[in-house]
């Protein structure tokens, strides 16, 4: 089959539905950043196991990447994300019930399926992937991510009002979470006129070659793993979503107790990370597809890592926004770069599928670190989150350097 014009097909329309969709449903994640832990400390009371709420939450997403990676590649990308948008609204619906009638299975459940809806929307650049040519993929990528910048506004623009001059309590947050599961039903229905599906766009415009690999069956997981350039890819994927996320995440608790500022000053530092993680992600994409990933996996790690270790002295709501902001650029870097990689090494018929596994186990590794670094800020303080996440982040670079992985874009799968 001969490869269709990219010219010819609604790309652009689709980048543009796509980043919208990234826009609205940051959003929501800003809200889950900011206050998971302080929700579930309220209505549950255990001030102890703080991370819980966000461990709950990527434990969560860990347990759907991979069923919804797989349903991406069996059914088309479309589909799966709208169920994950309902499940994301039905989740915040529960949640802000939860904050209501103090319901601790109620917060577990709605913690549960935001984090399965989390699992879905991360898997958005699967099909950013598809509609993109391997010289132009991570630009591709970067069009969809870019719209997560307007989220970045948004967020605090929604979320900041509801809590000026009010109590931290329990029952102030069930408008708040009401009105994420509102933002949920948008993302949705901008989701809808995604069409063709991206899937069916990859297999369109697959070179003659391209076409010739979609006929044979997709590899089994295992094989694809073993390619060149996967593993380093997923080693930094890995360590820069687990610390980005645990992070993020513990931020709330760490500026409103140990810092004694008012909640409403999360929104901002949350608002300054998530712009970070996109506002310059279309010059990084387009600096990925020229310097190659293997350089750009690095640099994203080395970024996060000073982003981290300057915890230990950020005090006020500024420095702590700045090394957010930083956090979030680091992680950029590195994320488009590490989806980058992997989707060059697979055909759309396993791309889903391997971002998926990946997606897991980051969203495992977060969890785990959430749990434990709640435990230690908790038990110890801020600078054993700090320490601790920096030795994290950096470990892998010294690996990902090795000669044998440094392929660059242009380098056939």
């Amino acid at each position: 089959m001969a490869s269709q014009n990219p010219a010819a097909l609604p790309i652009r329309r689709n980048t543009v539905l796509l980043a919208a969709t990234m826009a609205v449903n940051s959003a929501v994640l800003q809200l889950v950043a900011a206050v998971s832990s302080l929700t579930f400390v309220l209505v549950t009371g255990v001030r102890g196991l703080l991370g819980l709420g966000p461990a709950i939450f990527l434990t969560a997403s860990a347990l759907t990447s991979v069923p919804a990676g797989r349903m991406m590649d069996r059914v088309g990308r479309t589909p799966v994300m709208s169920v994950g948008f309902v499940l994301g609204a039905a989740g915040c619906a529960l949640t802000a019930l939860a904050t209501r009638v103090d319901s601790t299975l109620a917060v577990i459940a709605g913690f549960g399926l935001i984090g399965a809806a989390s699992a879905v929307s991360l898997l958005i650049r699967t099909a950013a992937g598809d509609m993109y040519p391997a010289a132009r993929r991570a630009r591709g990528i970067s069009y969809v991510l870019f719209g997560s910048v307007f989220g970045a506004i948004l967020g605090p623009t929604v979320f900041s009002p509801m809590f000026a001059g009010k109590d931290v309590k329990a029952d102030a947050l069930t408008v708040p979470w009401l009105a994420a599961g509102g933002i949920s039903l948008i993302a949705l229905v901008i989701v809808q006129f995604v069409r063709p599906d991206p899937k069916r766009i990859a297999e369109l415009i697959a070179t003659p070659a391209d076409a010739e690999v979609a006929t044979l069956p997709a590899a089994p997981l295992r094989e694809i793993v073993r390619r060149p350039g996967v593993i380093p890819a997923m080693l930094a994927a890995l360590a820069s979503f687990g610390v980005m996320v645990s992070v993020m995440n513990l931020t709330g608790y760490v500026v409103v107790e140990h810092h004694h500022h008012h909640q409403s000053s999360v929104f901002p530092i949350i608002g300054a990370h998530v712009f970070g993680m996109y506002a310059l992600v279309l010059v990084i994409g387009a600096a990925i597809d020229r310097v190659g990933r293997t350089p750009a996996l690095e640099v994203g790690l080395v970024v996060m890592a000073l982003s981290t270790i300057g915890m230990l002295w950020a005090t006020s709501v500024f420095s702590t926004a700045v090394l957010l902001l930083g956090l979030g650029i680091g992680w950029n870097i590195s994320f488009v770069a590490a989806t980058a990689q992997m989707a060059d090494r697979t055909s759309a018929a396993e791309r889903g599928k391997l971002l998926g596994f990946n997606d897991q186990l980051a969203a495992f590794l977060g969890a785990g670190l959430a749990l434990l670094g709640g435990y230690a800020l908790d038990a110890i303080g801020v600078a054993a989150l700090a320490i601790g996440a920096t030795v994290i982040v950096a470990c892998p670079i010294l690996l990902i350097a090795r000669p044998s992985t440094g392929r660059t874009a242009q380098e056939p799968a």
